[in-house]
Order: C-alpha cells, then structure tokens, then sequence
C-alpha cells in the first residue's frame, strides 16, 4: 500500500487529497528501531444504516474545521465496451447540479463558507472530498444527500463538459510524454482486462458518450450500499450519525438486477492478463531524450508477495540514495539522468515497474541490453538488512505523515474500508511489512528478474508516429 516517488507519475491520471489539520486521535508508541514497536490507533465510530450505507467518524476538536468523504466502489473497471470514461464524466457531471441545489450552488455554497471540494476516479473508485468549517456541517450532508438521491445532467452543461474532459485527455495523456509513457505501459501489460484502458476514456467513446450512458451509470452504482461515507473534525458523532441517517436514510439501495450486474464485474477471471511479454512498444512523443519504461508483473492489493514488492521498489528506487539511481544516474559512467520504481497495485491486479530519461547519446537498445544484463544481480548486492530495515522506517514515517490531517485521515481510513472491508486493516499492513525478511525481499527480486519477462516502453520524438488504440 506503500507508493514510492515513481508513482507521482499517477497524478497525471487522479487529484490528490489534502487537509491542513494535526489529528490529535492518533496514539504514537515511539522508536527508533523495531517497526514493530510502534502502534497506530485510530479512534473510530463506525455505523452502518439500514440501506447499506457505511459511515466512520473521528472527532477531532483542535479547530473548528472538519473534512468530508465520500467513497464510491465504482471506477473505470466496471465500464463496459463503448463506454470507457463514463465513470470519470459522471464525476464531473456530480457538480453540475441535483434535484434541490441546481447548476452552480454545490460549489458557490462551499467556497463561498471558505470550504474547498474536489474529487478523483480511479480504475477501482470514485472519491469526493471537502474541508469546511464545522458549523457547515448539515449544509455539506444535505448537498451530499442531493446529489446521490438525483444528479441532475443537465444536457448543455453535460456537452460543455465534453469539451473539458476531451482536454483534460490531451493534457495528461496526448501532450504529456510522460502520460504517454505511462499509458502505453498499462495498455500493454493489462491488454485484454478492464485495466487496460484509460480512466478518462478513449476519444471514440468520448466523442459518442450519450447522457442516458452516465445515467445508467449513475442508477448502477450511485447508491448507499455502494458508498462509503468518512468524516473527520470538530463534530460531535452521534448527532452527525443521526444527521446522515436522517438525510439517506430514504434513499434505496441497488436492486437485485444492479447488483448481479456488480458481482460480475468482481469475476477475477477478468483481470487475468496474457501480455506479450519481452516487446518493445514505441511511442511517438515529445521527449528529444528518450523516456522509457520496463514493466513485470505484479500482485493486487492485499497480497503478502505484494507487500514485499514494496520494500524492493524503494530499495532499488526511492531517493538518491536507492540502488539503481547510484548505479545509472549518479555513477561515473551515467546512462540516465533520473529514475524511479514503482509498486502499483490494483484491486485485481498489478504491475511492478522502473522508468527513467536516457541521456544524451545512450541509445534505446543499448540501455534494454544493460539492464536485460544487469537486472539478475539486482538482488545481490542492494538487498541487506540495513536497506530493508531503512525502509520500513521511512514507510513508517510516512504511515505518520498521512494522517496528520483530517483529510490525511478520512483518506487514510477510507481506502482501506473501499478496498480490504476493514479501515482498520492498517494494523495488518503493519505488521506484514514488520515480518517481512531480508530473504523473502530476496526472493521475490529474484522470481521478477530471473524470469525475463518484462514489456519495455520508450517515448521519443525520433519513433514514428502510431495507430496505437487512443
């Protein structure tokens, strides 16, 4: 659950949370050496109302300023054919209006209180987020109720919002290298899955997305049972959990048919990939040094071998000090003059890569042989005690940093209950990156590298230009 620095790279795809709030819940054990001496406790009211609705509080009364959550099971993986970015529309389309707060107000009634509100799709979910002051409190849950009971999708509004996604699309993906780089590296090894796409949808699907698509979406998975709702600040948790039931409790969870349909989209099968291992995909781009990508494959979220790739992404690239940025970015003999490995993890499934600028001079193929060369005693000499252990002190740390505010913390909470059914699974993420080996990280490395597969990626503005499927 960890992400290193390379996977700043994600920000071009979602919008990160933020919050300006020390917790004053959390208890801290202090340290210096075992990770496994610390303890992390999170107090936390957790409700549940009759329509399936989850709900989790924490007080914290040091300002008078709390954040609000909402987490929806609901990404670009649970889009069909022809509808790739319905999700991600309908996140927009969420603050264009509902039935009682009309175009406009959601936002004008937040900022105009001081507050700040934004939200991010991924393949996996839908998150929106606000940091308020706390006498807003019925206000933001009122606004919330709304636009879950009925969003409006006013059709001018939804054509005007077209033309923001189409370029938003060509910021992040058609005139960033590096969002091409990263997009050709999950088209290629995810090819064939749900994840093989793009959160913001192909342009084909784009242009041909019709209202009555967003709306079924909308029916599909904007319900209570299918909502996760976390709230952390100065707010008093049993009248905020009245308050909540009192504005959702009406509202009516999914119907059997929508929920057979959610089942399905859960079949694993789905995301089993079959990439064609050891190819080169050539991207036209405007990069005049080459940026390149080599991607293996990885575990989903939950798994013990995937809390393992942690560690070894940030023992070979987190930092200046990490193996691989002294082995080809600061050595005498340098081929790059920036790199970064990166962990990511899904749901269902995973990708374990490195990526990296070529200097002036190093050559695209010359750079595949030395790593092909290199990658097989990556594991012998970076891998020790020392390394594994400094991770985990930094992953501890930045356990620490994520919630020093109410919004790092209704994040924090809210990931873990979205993707484990359990805000406290924190706890068990300590405690497996704590048992974790010298010899298993070894291990693992090991299996990765010696195996061979792996989909090398390169942007350049010197590669011709391709049909690839946008």
């Amino acid at each position: 659950m960890r992400w290193n620095s390379a996977l700043i790279l994600i920000n071009l795809f979602i919008l990160a949370a933020c919050g300006s709030l020390k917790n004053e819940k959390t208890v801290v054990t202090e340290s210096s050496k075992d990770l496994g001496e610390l303890s992390l406790n999170l107090e936390v009211e957790s409700y549940r109302l009759e329509n399936g609705l989850r709900l989790l509080i924490v007080e914290n009364s040091q300002l008078p300023i709390f954040s609000y959550y909402t987490f929806y099971d609901v990404g670009g993986r649970h889009e069909s054919e022809g509808t790739t970015g319905a999700t991600h529309f309908l996140e927009h389309m969420m603050f264009k209006g509902a039935k009682k707060y009309g175009p406009g107000q959601f936002d004008s009634i937040i900022e105009g209180n001081g507050g700040s509100t934004n939200a991010y799709t991924t393949f996996d979910s839908t998150v929106y987020y606000q940091s308020i002051p706390s006498h807003m409190i019925e206000k933001i849950v009122d606004l919330e109720a709304d636009r879950l009971n009925d969003v409006l999708l006013e059709p001018k509004s939804f054509e005007n919002e077209r033309g923001v996604i189409f370029n938003e699309r060509k910021m992040r993906y058609e005139n960033s290298p590096h969002g091409k780089l990263y997009y050709g590296m999950m088209q290629s090894i995810f090819k064939g899955t749900p994840y093989g796409g793009s959160v913001i949808g192909s342009v084909e699907d784009l242009t041909n997305l019709k209202r009555d698509d967003v709306k079924d979406f909308f029916h599909k998975f904007y319900t209570p049972d299918n909502a996760i709702i976390v709230i952390v600040g100065d707010v008093d948790a049993e009248e905020t959990y009245e308050l909540v039931k009192k504005k959702f409790g009406s509202l009516k969870p999914s119907s059997i048919d929508i929920k057979n349909y959610k089942v399905g989209k859960e079949d694993k099968n789905l995301y089993v990939n079959k990439p064609k291992w050891n190819q080169h995909v050539k991207i036209n781009g405007n990069s005049p040094n080459p940026i390149v990508s080599l991607a293996w494959q990885g575990d989903p979220l939950g798994t013990r071998r995937g809390f393992v790739m942690d560690i070894l992404s940030s023992i070979l690239g987190a930092g200046e000090s990490s193996h691989l940025y002294q082995k080809y970015v600061k050595n005498k003999r340098p081929l790059l003059n920036s790199i970064s490995v990166g962990n990511y993890q899904l749901k269902h499934n995973g990708v374990f890569f490195m990526m990296g600028q070529l200097l002036k001079g190093v050559g695209i193929k010359q750079f595949r042989r030395r790593i092909a060369r290199d990658s097989v005693r990556f594991c012998s000499g970076s891998i020790t005690e020392r390394t594994v252990q400094k991770t985990k002190n930094q992953y501890l740390i930045g356990y620490y940093s994520d919630i020093q505010t109410n919004a790092g913390v209704a994040q924090f909470l809210g990931l873990r209950e979205s993707l484990f059914n359990d805000y406290n699974f924190y706890k068990k993420e300590l405690d497996i990156y704590n048992s974790i080996t010298v010899d298993e990280v070894k291990t693992v490395c090991n299996e990765l590298f010696k195996g061979g597969k792996n989909i090398y990626v390169t942007v350049w503005d010197k590669h011709r230009s391709s049909k690839r499927k946008k």
